[in-house]
C-alpha cells in the first residue's frame, strides 16, 4: 500500500501542528513579527467584501433601471424581466471575479471553464436558442400581439400567448397550434388585424348578353344599402374578366376590421337575390351528355 501523500499528511493533521508554532506560543510576538504581512491580507480581504457589497448594490440598480426603461417603452413584462435579471447577474459575475481577485486567486482558468460550459450547453441547445432569441424579437417589436388574427408558417388563428419559445394560435374551429418563434420570425407573417379597415374583394359572374349597365347598378345598389361599408373609401365595382361562360364583375369595398367577415358573407347572399329580383341570369357549369347507340 502507498504512503500517503504530504498534502493529505497536512490535512489529518490537528491545526495546532499544521499553523505556526509561535502563532499559539506567542501570538502577539508573531502579530508583530508580521504585521505588514497580515495588514495587506485583511486589506485585501476588506476590499473584496466592499467589491461584493457594491457589485451587488450596483447589480440592483442596473437591473431596476433596466427595467424601468423598457416599462416606459411598453416592452412585454416577460422580456423586460429576463433581460434585467441577465444584467443583475452579468454584474454580479464580475463583481465574483473581481473579488476573487483581490484575494489572489487566479481567474484565469475559472473563466475559461465557464467559458467552455457556456459553448458545451449553447450548442446542445441550439434549436431552443433560436427559438429564444425570436422570441426576444417578437416581444420587443411586436409585429403580432395578443388578440390579433394573423397567418403565420402557413396557419390562420388569433394569437393566444406569445412567450419565450413558442407562439400560440387558436384556429377558427377552435384548434390550438403552437409554433417555435423561431419559425414565426423567420418566415412572412401576415396580420389582418392591425389596420383599422380591410377591403373586401368579390367577384360575381353573369350571364353573357346581360345588361351590363343593370348588372353594375344591382351591385352598387347592394353596396350602398349596407351602412357597415365605407362610402367615403369608395365604391368599386367594374367587368373584371369575359370568363368562358360569364362576365365576371369586381366589385372592392373598404370596412372598418371588425366587420370584415360580417360584410363578407352577408353580400354574397344579398347580390345573389338582388340578382335574381332583377331578372340577371347568373351562370352554372353545365355537362352534355351524348349516348351513342
Amino acid at each position: 500500500m502507498s504512503e500517503p501523500t504530504t498534502e493529505a499528511a497536512d490535512v489529518a493533521k490537528p491545526v495546532t501542528e499544521i499553523l505556526p508554532k509561535q502563532l499559539w506560543s506567542d501570538p502577539i510576538g508573531y502579530i508583530q513579527e508580521h504585521q505588514e504581512v497580515i495588514t495587506n491580507v485583511c486589506l485585501d480581504i476588506v476590499i473584496a467584501i466592499l467589491i461584493l457589497v457594491i457589485g451587488w448594490l450596483v447589480a440592483k440598480i442596473v437591473a431596476k433601471i433596466c427595467l424601468s426603461v423598457m416599462n416606459k417603452a411598453k416592452v412585454e413584462p416577460t422580456i423586460s424581466k429576463f433581460i434585467s435579471n441577465i444584467l443583475k447577474y452579468a454584474v454580479i459575475a464580475f463583481a465574483v471575479t473581481a473579488c476573487l481577485s483581490q484575494l489572489g486567486i487566479q481567474t484565469a482558468s475559472f473563466v475559461a471553464i465557464i467559458g467552455a460550459a457556456s459553448f458545451a450547453v449553447a450548442m446542445s441547445l441550439q434549436g431552443s436558442l433560436s427559438n429564444f432569441a425570436a422570441g426576444v424579437i417578437l416581444l420587443i417589436f411586436r409585429p403580432i400581439k395578443v388578440g390579433e388574427f394573423v397567418e403565420v408558417s402557413g396557419h390562420q388563428g388569433v394569437v393566444e400567448e406569445i412567450t419565450i419559445f413558442t407562439t400560440s394560435l387558436i384556429t377558427g374551429d377552435n384548434k390550438v397550434i403552437i409554433i417555435p418563434n423561431s419559425s414565426v420570425s423567420s418566415g412572412s407573417i401576415v396580420n389582418y388585424s392591425r389596420m383599422d379597415t380591410r377591403r373586401v374583394d368579390f367577384v360575381f359572374g353573369v350571364e353573357y348578353g346581360s345588361d351590363l349597365k343593370k348588372v353594375k347598378e344591382t351591385l352598387e345598389s347592394v353596396f350602398n344599402a349596407d351602412e357597415r361599408i365605407l362610402k367615403d373609401k369608395g365604391i368599386t365595382v367594374v367587368v373584371g374578366a369575359l370568363n368562358t361562360s360569364s362576365v365576371d364583375f369586381t366589385c372592392r369595398v373598404w370596412v372598418n376590421n371588425s366587420d370584415y367577415w360580417g360584410v363578407f358573407f352577408d353580400t354574397n347572399e344579398k347580390v345573389y337575390n338582388a340578382l335574381r329580383s332583377a331578372g340577371i341570369g347568373i351562370p352554372f357549369q353545365t355537362f352534355t351528355v351524348i349516348n351513342e347507340k
